[in-house]
């Protein structure tokens, strides 16, 4: 769709006439040359002469209509396109470790199916903020940078696999890393809003070389609140022996929430994990309504060129007279 960007501009297309209508014209300078015999000139030069006015004249007029039309900044107007005000910066970190392999929280599926199940639905309704993907095991890997793309982050985390970055477990690095990359995205984009990371584990820190606690000061200090999840059965005494998850250190995790200003939560099973996740949309709440944005091509420059080029047979017809 075409649109006038200045329409106002076109207030000003009288104004030659008005300038030749009032202004005086130009004055010669010098003394006059009398020539006796000009009264004897042939006078068959005249029509010609005027005829080459008219037509200075004319494309005069029409390189001052092209000028007022570039002027008037003509655009083509695309298809409105919905874009989401981008509210938070969400890093998920999640733990591919050895232990993410064992089957206790939905019939024959592994920790990591489930959380790759329901975290993927979040990622999904997480509309106009900016997600990104971390996987740790014995070291940090950023799997997907923070992006407005929820369906390529969601598609990052249904590929992971366990092992791909360890058999241990490294927490402390996993917030380092998150760090890293936030400060880096504010850097480059001057980006505003909430910093939030969701780390995801079933076991403690036994690798890595940045304490989880002192991560978690410089996360606060950063500006970076941060929801630990603690995965796995939970701890029951039985006829042979204690059964569920073991390894998780809730103390911890605990701990890095307080000092960020996060919460900790624990998801025994895919219910509770879906339940884990409803009340961090409800801490969290995604971007605002949608707003609409038409892209728009700036045409000016096609009369403007057409005005320049005209304008050299002008200079010359005038140079001739």
């Amino acid at each position: 769709m075409m649109h006038i960007a200045w329409p106002w501009m076109a207030l000003l297309l009288p104004l030659p006439w008005l300038g030749a209508r009032f202004l005086a014209p130009a004055q010669p300078q010098g003394g006059a040359l009398f020539l006796p015999f000009a009264a004897s000139v042939a006078t068959g030069a005249l029509p010609v002469q005027a005829r080459h006015s008219r037509r200075r004249v004319l494309l005069f007029a029409l390189v001052w209509l092209l000028l007022l039309a570039a002027a008037m900044r003509p655009q083509w107007l695309g298809q409105a396109q919905p874009v989401s005000s981008t509210g938070r910066h969400l890093m998920l970190a999640v733990d591919v470790s050895g232990s993410m392999a064992t089957q206790d929280m939905a019939g024959g599926a592994s920790r990591l199916q489930v959380v790759q199940a329901v975290a993927g639905e979040f990622i999904a309704h997480r509309r106009g903020d900016q997600v990104g993907l971390i996987l740790f095991g014995t070291r940090p890997y950023l799997q997907a940078p923070l992006t407005p793309d929820l369906a390529t982050v969601g598609e990052f985390l249904r590929e992971s696999v366990i092992g791909v970055a360890g058999q241990q477990t490294a927490i402390g690095d996993a917030i380092g890393l998150a760090i890293k990359r936030i400060n880096d995205q504010r850097t480059q984009a001057a980006a505003k809003g909430e910093m939030v990371l969701i780390l995801l584990t079933d076991g403690g820190n036994d690798a890595g070389l940045m304490d989880p606690v002192q991560a978690a000061k410089m996360a606060a200090g950063a500006g970076l609140r941060i929801y630990t999840i603690g995965v796995g059965a939970a701890v029951q005494q039985g006829l042979l022996g204690t059964a569920g998850n073991t390894d998780l250190d809730e103390a911890t995790l605990k701990t890095i929430a307080k000092i960020t200003g996060g919460a900790y939560f624990r998801a025994t099973d895919a219910t509770a994990l879906q339940e884990v996740y409803a009340r961090i949309d409800k801490l969290e709440p995604g971007a605002g309504p949608t707003q609409w944005y038409r892209p728009r091509s700036e045409w000016f420059a096609w009369p403007l060129a057409l005005a320049l080029l005209l304008s050299v047979p002008l200079a010359l017809m005038r140079e001739r007279a």
